[in-house]
């Protein structure tokens, strides 16, 4: 499923019209899914008061369309017009036809009836502002969608739908003007947009419902950005043969733990064998391997040398890179530390790896913390890499603030995909994997019980575990992120959200795999 900005929905809207599918016709569609959806979302809307605020422009259009059939199926529907409508609106005059009540809020002293009408309803369809340009609002608007917003949070009962997306909501970026109401539901038309997954937007959404409204799917077909959908992981989680043998499925070697965190090198490998890698071998500071051997005892070891205990030396580097061969992946940064060894290590090994024959690398944590300490570290980096960054790491990763990372993750971390020519995973709720040309993945997940610590070890294990088994270094970070976040969805209706534990997640990753693959069967099989 694509994922449009407001200019890119612009151009296929306008593509639409020139092979004859018309504003009309999108309209129509655009109301009877918003109000299918409103009828499901409250169980049936025969006898339910029902507002509609309607505002300018085409998504006003969209909400008297809604309107409409609101009204042909049972409901006690009215409307309140933020704004004039044209005169020979069509749309406004069948809803007239049907002898709707109308308020214009320019007959509206002081908002009395609109006060009126909020305090009756029992649900209140948002078609005040679309995905136009970006605004701030101000005048009758705000008036009008500060009470909505207020009618929401005194009573828990009405239940707000928002058109497209909440009004006050920037599209491209989630950021929400003060007077942008609260949605039980948003149904997005056509295409889902960028804001609705980032916040402090994706809050206002509430869930989120693509409604189809008669695009043909190849206008949008050079749309760089999608959804990560359980259809497409499918697809790309790679083969397992019955003939098969564990170097069918990947050899991952992995450069983790110190002595502080020596967790963070077992839940990486766990993640990684979990996801079906062949053989994970873990190289850590010696002093810490009989540790793990008693832990981890699935996976292969390659001590290196300490410059204290449970430190590597620096001078391990060398000794790493005669262990490559033979590898398809190679993880680094788990639970690493920044000790000042472990950064000319980690240096050492990052920028003289060998040009044949290098593992595909997966780097994350302390690794990135390395590289955020050297100046155009992209430029001495040369390999392809997954760098999965949260998103402190990505502002100094990215020589940025935190607030700038936050306040449009998208577009950063496609900047910086491309920039860097490395694949970028910014984790985070609604995770943003972005590549090198320009392609971008998002999460649909968004699960605080993943706020924890080691949840990004083991993601950083799944990915470098498919990485290992062929995937391609884009689908296998799509793919990981698409595990680890219906995992953690998995053990959050089993346990909740707090308390849930990066470990809890280890058992449930193959059972997230299971799950695909009947899906497939099923598919197939009607």
């Amino acid at each position: 499923m694509k994922v449009v900005t407001a200019e890119e929905m612009r151009q296929i809207d306008r593509a639409a019209d020139s092979i004859g599918i018309g504003t009309d016709f999108l309209m129509e569609n655009a109301g009877r899914a918003v109000a299918e959806e409103t009828k499901g979302f409250v169980g049936g809307v025969m006898g339910k008061r029902i507002l509609v605020v309607v505002g300018p422009g085409n998504n006003g259009g969209d909400g008297l369309v809604a309107a409409r059939y609101l009204s042909d199926w049972g409901a006690e529907v009215s409307l309140y017009l933020c704004t004039r409508r044209s005169a020979d609106d069509k749309n406004l005059a069948l809803t007239q036809e049907r002898g709707i009540p109308m308020v214009r809020v320019e007959d509206d002293k002081g908002f009395a009836n609109l006060d009126q009408l909020l305090a009756a309803a029992d649900i209140v369809v948002d078609s005040v502002f679309g995905t136009g340009k970006s605004r701030v609002i101000e005048g009758v608007f705000k008036q009008v969608l500060s009470r909505v917003r207020d009618a929401g949070e005194k009573r828990s009962e009405v239940k707000v739908v928002s058109v497209d997306i909440p009004s006050g909501l920037d599209a491209d970026t989630g950021a929400v003007d003060a007077s942008c109401p609260q949605a039980g539901i948003t149904v997005t038309l056509g295409y889902p947009k960028p804001g609705l997954y980032s916040f402090p937007g994706a809050d206002r959404a509430g869930e989120i419902i693509i409604g189809d409204i008669g695009i043909p799917p190849h206008l949008a077909e050079k749309i760089p950005t999608e959804l990560i959908t359980e259809e497409w992981v499918r697809s790309a989680l790679p083969k397992r043969p019955r003939a098969a043998n564990k170097g069918t499925f990947g050899r991952l070697l992995v450069v983790a733990g110190s002595i502080n965190y020596i967790g963070a090198a077992y839940l990486a490998c766990m993640g990684a064998a979990r996801v079906g890698t062949g053989l994970v071998t873990l190289s850590t500071a010696q002093g810490i391997q009989p540790i793990m051997a008693s832990k981890l005892t699935e996976v292969t070891y390659a001590p290196l040398p300490e410059a204290e205990a449970g430190i590597i030396a620096s001078e391990a580097a060398p000794v790493l890179r005669e262990l490559l061969e033979g590898y398809d992946a190679l993880l680094v940064g788990c639970g690493l530390g920044q000790k000042r060894p472990v950064m000319e290590f980690v240096e050492a090994t990052l920028f003289d790896l060998p040009e044949a024959g290098c593992p595909a690398l997966v780097l994350d944590a302390d690794a990135l913390n390395t590289l955020a300490r050297v100046e155009n570290w992209w430029q001495k980096l040369t390999q392809d890499a997954i760098l999965t960054p949260h998103p402190g790491e990505m502002a100094r990763l990215a020589g940025i603030s935190l607030e700038e990372v936050q306040g449009n993750r998208l577009a950063v971390a496609r900047k910086a995909a491309g920039e860097w020519h490395k694949v970028v995973v910014l984790k985070g709720a609604y995770t943003i994997v972005a590549a090198p040309d320009g392609r971008a993945r998002i999460s649909q997940m968004a699960n605080p019980g993943l706020a924890s610590a080691g949840t990004g070890d083991v993601l950083a294990g799944a990915i470098a575990g498919l990485v290992a088994q062929g995937v391609s270094l884009f689908d296998a970070a799509a793919c990981g992120v698409y595990l680890h976040g219906r995992a953690g969805e998995m053990v959050r209706q089993e346990v909740g959200d707090a308390g849930m534990l990066a470990s809890d997640l280890l058992p449930v990753l193959p059972k997230v795999i299971v799950e695909l693959k009947k899906e497939l069967k099923k598919e197939r099989s009607s």
